[in-house]
């Protein structure tokens, strides 16, 4: 019998089922979803072994179902060569036509690109009238304002200066506009432009009793991060192809077992829940995760027992910080840094298995510099191994200006990943476009 909810004992409880039994709630929980959907049906495939099980568990046990499903592949632009050709062959293998790729968004409206707009800034500010760009908080009006505050000066706009409407909103867009995928997701959680979060830091009053939120500050100010590029080259793609199909539930290979926050996703919605698309007009748009009490063990084991072509990405190895051999274990965007202040981070394995891509992150995309700020501000060792080369402590050493720096790092004391900083009330919560939605919490995942 399937649950809206589940305590997190329940789920243990769950996760401890043979691999034949987990497939049979699998089986329960999509023969379900089935009977829900009005429209059509699409699984978000990432390329990856658990989207992969997802797919095979509709295509083996529901042969009929299979031949009105979607295949979604989210093609963020950055991934792992090794995923983007095995999904292509995969989903045009097992679902023919209905194997679709999604396509980066464009820009609606023209913006001034990052460093233009700060000297127009300062220009301005030199000039006394801030008030054309800001609002009387102190916040920036957006890019519009930006634009006509360039183009009353005399500027000429051109492709040096300014992405116009039309321009594809890629990763190199993203990391310009926005800042590097640095720290876990709920920690840069603001996807306002860099740019705005400058002017808010600058001329907004940030004021703090809060010690937590007076290091974000910190942080904030002196380094340009931002998971806006999972918006931009993800969500909203998907979410355009699947209004595009007319679809009305997304299948998904997520795992309580993955983080604290899918376990807790799980556990308060089930495997299916409900919600609303604006291309839905006729009830819930649904949300399908019918593998979320399995383990990894236990999705290497299905695989293994249907003999299932998967990802060579899989079988790279690399060597781990305590020196054992050991081989790639998540899928995803090739340079993503959510994951920073753990060990075995993944740009610190991406620097041994894809050399050129972990240079293209520290050097054309400017990680290397961000991260640098980062360990300098919270000593965490972690970081510090993302852009180091493993091992080199002369080179560790003429980056921190000599062994004294180096030896006087002093640990952080929020050096703890999970703690919550709540942010309602302090301005940063509203520090957006008018054309970008708000902040679906109140709360941000402190660095």
């Amino acid at each position: 019998m399937l649950q809206d909810k589940y305590s997190f004992a329940e789920v243990r409880e769950l996760q401890k089922m043979p691999l034949e039994l987990k497939i049979g709630l699998a089986k329960e929980v999509l023969t379900e979803v089935f009977k829900l959907s009005r429209h059509n049906i699409a699984i978000a495939f990432s390329g990856g072994k658990d989207s992969q099980v997802v797919a095979d568990l509709i295509e083996r046990f529901f042969p009929e179902e299979h031949k009105r499903v979607y295949l979604i592949f989210g093609n963020t632009g950055i991934e792992f060569p090794e995923s983007l050709k095995f999904a292509r062959k995969y989903g045009k293998q097992h679902y023919g036509d209905r194997f679709r790729e999604t396509k980066l968004t464009k820009l609606d409206e023209d913006e001034l690109r990052y460093e233009f707009a700060r000297e127009l800034i300062q220009e301005i500010e030199s000039e006394g009238k801030l008030d054309e760009i800001l609002k009387p908080d102190g916040k920036l009006k957006g890019q519009k304002a930006l634009v006509e505050a360039a183009k009353r000066r005399g500027y000429a706009l051109n492709k040096q200066n300014c992405f116009f409407r039309g321009h594809t909103k890629s990763f190199a867009y993203c990391i310009e506009q926005y800042g590097a995928p640095l720290l876990g997701k709920a920690t840069s959680k603001l996807d306002a432009h860099r740019i705005n979060i400058e002017c808010f830091l600058k001329y907004s009053k940030t004021d703090s009793e809060k010690d937590e939120l007076k290091e974000y500050y910190e942080i904030l100010r002196e380094c340009k991060f931002s998971q806006h590029c999972c918006k931009l080259l993800k969500k909203e793609p998907s979410e355009r192809m699947q209004a595009e199909l007319d679809v009305d539930v997304i299948i998904k290979g997520l795992m309580a077992s993955e983080s604290r926050t899918r376990l807790t996703s799980f556990s308060t919605r089930g495997h299916i829940f409900a919600s609303h698309r604006p291309h839905i007009k006729d009830g819930a748009f649904y949300h399908c995760s019918p593998i979320s009490v399995w383990t990894d063990d236990d999705v290497w084991e299905y695989i293994h027992k249907f003999n299932l072509e998967y990802s060579p990405l899989y079988d790279i190895e690399y060597t781990s910080e305590d020196g054992t051999v050991q081989k790639i274990k998540r899928n995803g965007c090739i340079m993503c840094g959510t994951d920073l202040q753990f060990k075995d981070n993944h740009l610190s394995i991406l620097r041994q298995t894809h050399p050129k891509a972990w240079d293209s992150c520290m050097n054309h995309f400017g990680y290397g510099e961000q991260l640098h700020k980062l360990f300098t501000i919270k000593k965490n060792k972690n970081i510090l191994n993302a852009y180091t080369d493993n091992g080199t402590r002369a080179r560790m050493i003429e980056r921190f200006n000599g062994v004294q720096n180096l030896l006087s790092a002093r640990p952080c004391v929020y050096d703890e990943f999970g703690e919550l900083v709540d942010i309602s009330g302090t301005g940063l919560e509203n520090e957006y476009d008018a054309e970008i939605a708000v902040l679906e919490s109140g709360q941000l995942m402190l660095l």
